[in-house]
């Protein structure tokens, strides 16, 4: 990374005039800004742009549409997961196209009017999100066309693969987004902005005391800035028996433009390219 936390990892092979062949995958967490292109006919990570700690993500956004060409791509298809603390998730018994308001009344003034809906039938659930006003209309205007997803949409396709009983943890320089699961159910999904080690702490103590998460017997699943042996991993170390880095599930995607960095640091990012 350089001196303003941004990586771009680029196949040399890559030529943009093939980009209407390749899929973009933006991901804008709650301090975090990536992306990746993926050349659909090769099967091919072809590249990713990374960069942490932004102050200002909706800026951020604005300043990449801006300024980087590989943005103003024409695109076989567009994705973009952004975090939104305005989310819910209802069960297909009582969701309805037509009263969508309903479920929102407890959103934040400041959201979109803009609703979007995925549906997760391995779950039985729908989420339903807004994002906020200067981010849907930034997206509106350079990337109208793409498809529009919650972070938390891509972690329950991670969950797709897993046990039964586990956790999964998804980290970014400065924030954790995590879903338990136990019998295959969605207990509880959500994203914290995490400063210090101490606050990873209360996290995952608050998690297993309010949840009655058994750490003997729930497998957890990592993802995103980690390593086996840093202040996370041990820490996650201390309560839980089992931890698994989450790589992405049955893609024979080619991640060569990856080869210098853990391939568990994308994984909720790539996997937006699996979500439908």
């Amino acid at each position: 990374m350089n001196n303003q936390n941004s990586i771009l990892l680029l196949d040399p092979t890559f030529d943009p005039k093939t980009s209407i062949n390749c899929n973009l995958l933006v991901k804008l967490g709650i301090n975090s800004f990536s992306y990746a292109i993926i050349d659909k006919e090769k099967n091919k990570v072809v590249a990713v742009y990374d960069e942490q700690e932004c102050d200002d993500v909706p800026t951020k956004l604005r300043e990449r549409l801006k300024n980087d060409s590989y943005l103003a791509l024409t695109f076989s298809e567009v994705k973009i997961a952004v975090y939104s603390e305005n989310t819910i998730s209802l069960p297909h018994a009582i969701f309805n196209d037509d009263q969508l308001e309903l479920a929102t009344s407890f959103f934040s003034p400041s959201h979109s009017e803009n609703l979007y809906t995925n549906t997760h039938p391995n779950f039985g659930l729908n989420s339903v999100f807004s994002f906020s006003k200067i981010t849907d209309e930034l997206i509106h205007q350079s990337l109208a066309t793409s498809k529009k997803y919650h972070p938390n949409d891509g972690l329950l396709k991670l969950a797709e693969h897993v046990e039964d009983t586990a956790l999964l943890l998804d980290f970014t320089a400065g924030s954790l987004h995590l879903l338990y699961l136990k019998d295959k159910c969605v207990i509880f999904q959500h994203g914290y902005e995490i400063e210090n080690q101490e606050e990873l702490n209360y996290y995952i103590l608050l998690l297993i005391h309010q949840l009655k998460i058994d750490p003997h017997h729930t497998i957890v699943y990592i993802s995103g800035i980690i390593h086996e042996g840093d202040e996370k991993y041990n820490l996650l170390k201390q309560y839980f028996d089992t931890l698994t880095f989450l790589n992405l599930p049955n893609s024979g995607l080619d991640q060569q433009v990856l080869d210098d960095m853990p391939t568990h640091y994308y994984t909720s990012l790539l996997t937006l390219d699996q979500c439908v």
